[in-house]
């Protein structure tokens, strides 16, 4: 509810559903002409098999449950986002841009020139636990004021949900190599 509460505030004029994203996916993929989907990546994540976490969980299947989805029953274009994994990939990627990986059914070019965390040194991608690093994250994302700090799930994190975010100039960039200008 908080992540959507802060979609629907940074983007007024959009429709925001709250729910089970996996789920809605597969009832409603055939209704749109592009998706982009960034399933949870938690059990994927390099972190996952860090020394100071001791809950062992199986990796979220989801990513691969969506990436084979849509590249055989989807109809138009589509991209998946996730972090590199601490295991070898299951199905190889079609581009990468720092700790991002992209799987779409179209060419992903020049993403190395794309502005990512890795360029902003290190604060910015790991000083998001104290407010000024969180503060610093947004404004560098470009979103406006957060209503309130973002938990996921199961996380005592304020700023994973923007230390997860991918820049909106990655997105468009992806967009406009596939999209007539």
């Amino acid at each position: 509810p908080d992540v959507c509460a802060q979609y629907a505030h940074n983007l007024p004029h959009h429709t925001v559903i709250e729910g089970d994203a996996h789920a809605y996916l597969l009832e409603h993929h055939t209704e749109f002409d592009l998706i982009w989907s960034s399933p949870p990546c938690p059990t994927h994540s390099r972190m996952a098999k860090g020394t100071r976490h001791t809950r062992r969980r199986y990796p979220d299947m989801a990513l691969y449950q969506e990436i084979l989805l849509l590249m055989h029953f989807f109809k138009g274009l589509w991209v998946v986002e996730n972090v590199v994994p601490y295991y070898d990939v299951l199905i190889q990627p079609t581009a990468r841009l720092g700790r991002h990986l992209f799987w779409s059914n179209f060419h992903i070019d020049g993403l190395a020139s794309v502005p990512h965390f890795r360029n902003q040194g290190k604060s910015a991608m790991y000083g998001t636990a104290n407010a000024q690093g969180r503060e610093a994250m947004r404004e560098w994302l470009g979103l406006p004021p957060m209503l309130k700090n973002i938990y996921f799930k199961g996380s005592n994190d304020p700023g994973k949900a923007l230390r997860n975010a991918v820049h909106p100039s990655v997105g468009l960039h992806v967009v406009k190599g596939i999209l007539p200008c």
